[in-house]
């Protein structure tokens, strides 16, 4: 096996792949790269079994072949060298060279028959196509709502439901539900996954640019997500996600008005002095006030702060974990959002204004906190 490649590129290369390199495996040789030289191109695999990532670099071939070679020493020595070309070449049994302009390096490597069979997508797996800034903008807006809920799963992961008009991601703890939708991705049938979040941050990490499209090719146990030169394979959680359209509340007649931006910040300020244990802050609701108050009677603590708003519906006082509104708030990008309330029980609903609905398909439920 020999090949020459520029240092930056391969660099680049296993650095997309590494996020699949376990930290601690009882296989050894998942702690590989696995290289595998094709028509002008290396393929570079890196997986722990749930998660596989594999990506190609432009090389010069001049003999083939395929070695798995160790991750943490090649990652090293590369980002160590200047951009410049680097020859890669098999020298005896068990043994690699790196050769580069006034240097070289040996190190080992391992039989490539050794590595563990990557397993895809059956023949009968659906697939769809998602605008990579669509897919990106939607998992960053849901996967902080996520649970770590071991008795349920399903929870854990971001819920793709896929339809014919549109695809919502979903993703929720219990205490609040997050829903990201766009009209941009659409199938055939009606169709459905749950991502775990982990495959799913470093999917995002992938989409640093929201370029270009991702072909996404999933069936009852895998799913493989295609983007560019990178596919990256896991397995799907396996249960059913809760009805998630049951619980938004459709009929909420107490309706706040107000810009994005300074309740979130208000709700920051008044946070400080809230309890650390609960992080409790308490709406006061009157026509065209808003009152936010936080208290730690333990250490004697208070916070209060009022906002102008355009509320309209009956006086009401409401409760709610100030870390859980500020990721909501976070995570929304339009200037104004409405909030609708039923009463100081039941779930708030957080949307952008009817005027910037179109362009940010977030929503948000969030369960109130019982207030003294």
């Amino acid at each position: 096996m020999e090949f020459i490649v520029s240092s930056a590129e391969l660099l680049k290369g296993v650095m997309n792949v590494s996020k699949a390199i376990p930290a601690k495996t009882s296989l050894p040789i998942l702690e590989n790269f696995l290289f595998v030289l094709g028509e002008g191109r290396l393929e570079i695999t890196a997986s722990d079994q749930e998660l596989t990532l594999r990506t190609s670099v432009p090389v010069e071939v001049k003999d083939g072949g395929s070695i798995a070679v160790p991750a943490r020493q090649i990652i090293e020595l590369l980002k160590a060298l200047p951009d410049q070309p680097l020859t890669i070449k098999t020298k005896s049994e068990g043994s690699f060279e790196c050769l580069w302009n006034n240097g070289n390096s040996s190190l080992p490597f391992f039989p490539a028959a050794d590595y563990p069979e990557i397993k895809g997508v059956g023949e009968d797996a659906e697939s769809v196509t998602f605008p990579a800034q669509s897919l990106a903008d939607g998992i960053s807006g849901t996967i902080y709502a996520t649970a770590d809920d071991e008795m349920r799963p399903a929870m854990n992961g971001i819920f793709f439901d896929i339809d014919t008009a549109s695809t919502t991601l979903v993703a929720s703890d219990s205490h609040k539900l997050i829903c990201y939708t766009t009209g941009d991705v659409t199938a055939a049938q009606k169709s459905s996954f749950i991502l775990h979040k982990r495959p799913a941050a470093v999917l995002r990490s992938l989409l640093d640019k929201g370029e270009g499209d991702v072909e996404v090719k999933f069936d009852a146990g895998n799913v493989v997500f295609t983007y560019g030169p990178t596919m990256m394979v896991c397995r799907l959680i396996v249960g059913k996600y809760p009805k998630y359209r049951d619980v938004i509340p459709q009929n909420n007649s107490n309706v706040l008005r107000i810009d994005r931006v300074q309740l979130l910040n208000t709700v920051r300020r008044v946070a400080v002095c809230a309890n650390k244990a609960s992080n409790h802050v308490k709406f006061n609701l009157t026509p065209g006030l808003l009152e936010i108050t936080a208290q730690d009677l333990g250490f004697a603590l208070a916070a209060y702060e009022k906002l102008e708003c355009d509320y309209s519906g009956e006086n009401l006082a409401i409760g709610f974990k100030s870390s859980f509104l500020v990721e909501i708030l976070s995570n929304m990008s339009c200037d104004t959002l409405v909030m609708k309330f039923m009463d100081a029980r039941r779930a708030a609903l957080i949307i952008p204004s009817e005027e910037e609905a179109t362009s940010e398909k977030i929503c948000g439920i969030l369960m109130p906190i019982m207030i003294s």
